[in-house]
């Protein structure tokens, strides 16, 4: 996986990752000598069927997992054999997550929720509720900034899922299933907002998805089956 920009700097590198699950004639290997590279500006796209290793590899690379065998570097910081004391920070730096199930906080607005990552990050305040503001504004939610998550349709959800994931400025941004749950419209405009994103502030996103309505809008595509990218 490699973008095409040869001068754009690398902000995802997965080494020869290998990881099993169980042992002995139980065992699973979920992901067998995999890597990849993504680049500044490039959205990839991790394609294959239910089983075939997406989430672990999501995993891994989000440092929510170790690999048995392997290593992972975000934006030149060599994460694998960090101290597990140490990976949070990481996560909240240099990792934006989206989910498929959105996972906002219930009771909270649409601003509010943005506003909660940056309090994690230590910024509180006035200066958080306008970093929160441009976030919003980011992904066309201005006038939807003050409904409470419950009043928000699916994919305004997912547009705040996204205001949250890159308001405290990471470099790589994970998304798992992020069109899961939406309609196929609302899916691509989804996508489109996190690409423009991506493009216009020098991020990689990695993504997930079953959706092949995706490959369109990725800069590069992995498929995996039984655990290895066979294309």
């Amino acid at each position: 996986m490699h973008s095409s920009e040869s001068n754009t700097s690398e902000i995802l590198k997965a080494e020869h990752l290998s990881k099993t699950y169980g042992k002995g004639y139980a065992a699973v290997h979920a992901l067998k000598n995999v890597s990849l590279t993504i680049h500044e500006g490039e959205l990839s796209l991790i394609a294959g069927p239910s089983g075939s290793g997406k989430t672990t590899l999501l995993l891994i690379c989000g440092t929510l997992l170790r690999p048995d065998e392997g290593r992972v570097s975000i934006d030149n910081l060599q994460v694998t054999s960090m101290n597990q004391g140490s990976l949070p920070e990481v996560r909240l730096k240099k990792i934006g997550f989206i989910f498929q199930e959105f996972n906002l906080l219930s009771g909270f607005t649409a601003l509010e929720n943005v506003e909660v990552a940056l309090n994690m990050n230590g910024i509180r305040g006035g200066k958080a509720k306008k970093i929160a503001w441009q976030a919003i504004d980011k992904v066309g939610l201005h006038d939807r900034a003050n409904h409470l998550q419950e009043d928000l349709s699916g994919g305004e959800k997912q547009r705040v899922a996204i205001a949250r994931a890159v308001v405290n400025n990471p470099k790589l941004i994970i998304a798992d299933e992020p069109t899961a749950n939406l309609d196929s419209k609302t899916g691509s405009g989804v996508i489109e907002t996190l690409r423009d994103i991506v493009k216009n502030e020098g991020k990689a996103a990695l993504i997930a998805s079953h959706d092949v309505r995706i490959e369109g809008l990725a800069d590069s595509i992995a498929k995996l089956e039984d655990g290895s990218i066979v294309r």
